[in-house]
């Protein structure tokens, strides 16, 4: 049968996955009366809470004859590290872009890899069927961005289609009829050339994708380069320096057909199949036959720019919640995730604390949550910028954002003023139609940690903010960070109502009435810089004596809700996020306040 090996990649929100849902409806990979979730492919728990695809996932369909492997990828920026690997083993791609919203950050970085690789892509207006659609402009946006990213003539040349995967039906004209998916399923068979492969070689394949099952142990994906993989195959396994890391043999060979995964007879060369039996191959790795010396070239991945440090949780509270407590535990957990996620750097540091990089916040907090749900207590503090040396001038470098914001007319003024006083520069500025505004910033990383919330309640939650990383950049001095202090409990115990109503007038909470508190723990926002050590426990004292207004209800407004995002760019160096399967909680790194105030003298004095 032949082979086309295809990628879906788009921004985020674009729509891939729900065009993946129709192409396998339409195709009959599914059956007619099937009743198929939405966003099918989106099987990670997260991934249906959140809305968005994490992990990249294979399915295939059979159009005329023809197999398509589909691979549709994640849209966030934080997990561009899926893309890259995954467009080495696909021979063209289909960029969606929203026939409203237009090119947007995570557009350009993906489109910029796939040019990079010499892919000619297909490009689909998706979401034409919106009220507020341009999608003959966006076309063209779509054409200028591949001149800009110094696309070639060939890539220039680009076949597109104007969709609706919601509705189901793609046409090369808006004036055209509007059926089904058909169109589309032409162009993917005409224009996405057939692997080029070598069936007759000795069998060899890039590991790109890495999972565990329960029963088989380590499934390792990627596309066969030469040759064929069958059950009991004997294979060697080489690092990209050539260095080999084991030897094993293949205990089963899984293709993708339609949703599920099925053990096949045999892999053969050009299709994208998970083998399993080994015990120490990872990504990035050759698997082969014994008498291949050389390694399958792996192109690296963009560095990581945002660490973070894990320890042990040591809260009064620690315990309760979890059942894996230990830096032993969290090493191996740690270890195994940087294994199967080359975006993820894992470093070692002194006593029982680990340094993990990724690309974003939300990489690390989609880390965070997953290690939370499988039983992990751990503390973390917050994020930081790795900086380097530039190599030719010796000068000290710091990552750099691209920042594209939409908000209403009404608000580009706190926007522009807010951004501009943490270092960032306004690029451009233009109509964004129905009465809202494009910005696009070029900002340092470290100048966003923390900005969303803060951007949200500016625009009063309207607004839309993208970033994607654009380079690295001289070093812009201090930045200036939360302004406002924290509540910290000065004693332990449970909230009390009559309590927490006297500390309203202080500050914004974060606890309700009954939540157990400890000394140290953060249980509000200061309305004022600086920190105020507040009694959340402290009850009313009742006596035999009836005055007026004693007796009144005590109304909280409600407390704000400490998400682990939040929570991330909340804090400030010296605080932690206390993290349990049940629990998020801050609290100050110190826990004993003579403690932190010797060491604020000791930092007033030092930067004296």
């Amino acid at each position: 049968m032949e082979l086309r090996n295809v990628a879906i990649i788009a921004h985020v929100d674009h729509g891939k996955t729900t065009l993946v849902d129709r192409l396998l409806q339409q195709s009959g990979a599914v059956r007619a009366n099937q009743r198929l979730r939405e966003r099918a492919l989106d099987s990670h728990e997260l991934e249906r809470e959140r809305g968005i695809t994490i992990l990249a996932k294979c399915t295939s369909v059979v159009w005329h004859g023809v197999r398509l492997n589909i691979v549709d990828t994640p849209g966030h920026a934080d997990f561009g590290g899926e893309v890259e690997r995954i467009l080495a083993m696909v021979d063209s791609c289909l960029l969606l872009v929203d026939a409203a919203e237009g090119p947007m950050p995570q557009t350009k970085f993906v489109l910029g890899k796939a040019l990079a690789r010499g892919l000619r892509p297909i490009v689909v207006i998706n979401k034409a069927d919106r009220p507020d659609q341009r999608a003959e402009a966006v076309l063209g946006e779509v054409f200028d961005l591949m001149a800009a990213l110094g696309a070639d003539e060939t890539q220039l040349d680009f076949p597109w289609v104007f969709a609706s995967a919601k509705e189901g039906w793609a046409v090369r004209d808006l004036a055209h009829p509007r059926r089904d998916m058909t169109p589309l399923f032409e162009l993917m068979v005409a224009h996405v050339p057939p692997p080029r492969v070598d069936p007759a070689g000795p069998f060899r394949l890039l590991a790109t994708i890495l999972e565990y099952d329960p029963h088989l142990g380590r499934v390792l994906t990627g596309r066969v380069e030469s040759g064929r993989v069958e059950p009991g195959t004997p294979v060697r396994v080489l690092d990209p320096d050539g260095r080999e890391v084991e030897r094993g043999r293949v205990v089963r060979v899984l293709a993708f057909r339609g949703l599920a995964r099925r053990p096949v007879p045999r892999g053969e060369a050009g299709d994208i199949v998970a083998v399993a039996g080994l015990e120490r191959a990872t990504v990035a790795h050759t698997l082969c036959a014994p008498e291949v010396t050389r390694p399958l070239p792996a192109r690296p991945v963009d560095p990581p720019t945002v660490a973070v440090t894990f320890t042990v949780n040591d809260s009064p509270l620690a315990g309760r919640d979890g059942d894996r407590l230990t830096s032993r535990q969290l090493r191996e957990r740690l270890l195994r995730e940087a294994e199967g996620n080359v975006a993820i750097r894992v470093r070692e540091l002194d006593g029982e604390a680990f340094e993990v990089a990724g690309r974003g916040e939300l990489q690390l907090a989609v880390l965070i949550e997953q290690m939370r749900r499988e039983g992990f207590e751990m503390s973390v503090s917050r994020p930081r910028v790795l900086v380097r040396e530039d190599p030719a001038g010796g000068r000290r470098e710091e990552p750099y954002e691209e920042v594209v914001v939409d908000v209403d007319d009404a608000f580009v003024g706190a926007v522009v003023e807010k951004l501009t006083a943490r270092r960032g520069e306004l690029v451009e500025m233009r109509p964004g139609g129905a009465g809202r505004t494009r910005l696009v910033f070029t900002a340092p990383s470290r100048a966003l940690v923390g900005y969303r919330s803060e951007f949200l309640g500016d625009t009063r939650g309207t607004g839309v903010l993208h970033r994607l990383f654009a380079g690295y950049g001289p070093w812009k001095g201090p930045i200036r960070g939360r302004e406002r202090g924290a509540l910290v409990s000065m004693e332990a115990g449970r909230a009390v109502a009559y309590a927490l109503w006297n500390l309203e007038d202080r500050g914004s909470l974060f606890v309700a009435p009954g939540t157990e508190v400890y000394s140290g723990m953060i249980v509000g926002e200061h309305n004022r810089p600086g920190d105020l050590e507040v009694n959340p426990v402290r009850g009313k004292k009742l006596t035999n004596i009836r005055a007026a207004g004693r007796d009144d209800n005590v109304i909280l407004t409600p407390p704000r809700r400490v998400t682990l995002e939040f929570a991330l760019t909340w804090i400030a160096d010296d605080e932690l996020v206390e993290v349990t399967p049940r629990h998020i909680r801050l609290r100050k790194r110190e826990l004993d306040a003579a403690l932190r105030r010797k060491a604020l003298r000791r930092r007033a004095r030092a930067s004296v």
